[in-house]
């Protein structure tokens, strides 16, 4: 099956470390089968990702905690303006 990332949102997040990062959601899409339609589509497979905007990976803990996977840094999102 062929796979696609789609960018959902993106916001600021204060890291443990004092610094601000710019943090990406994506949801993971699956390409429907090209037999059954003539236009290319695409459906939500129910898999989301985070990263930051350098690539590097965010793990999301069950109770919404967010942290950068390599680094350990702690990321809390900051309210929209």
């Amino acid at each position: 099956m062929e796979k696609k990332l789609r960018r959902l949102d993106s916001f600021s997040a204060q890291g443990s470390d004092g610094q601000t990062y710019s943090v990406h959601a994506y949801e993971h899409l699956g390409r429907v089968d090209a037999f059954i339609a003539a236009q290319e589509q695409w459906e939500p497979l129910g898999v989301a990702e985070y990263k930051l905007a350098d690539g590097r990976p965010v793990s999301v803990r069950a109770d919404g905690a967010m942290v950068v996977t390599e680094s350990g840094v702690q990321l809390e999102r900051q309210p929209s303006h």
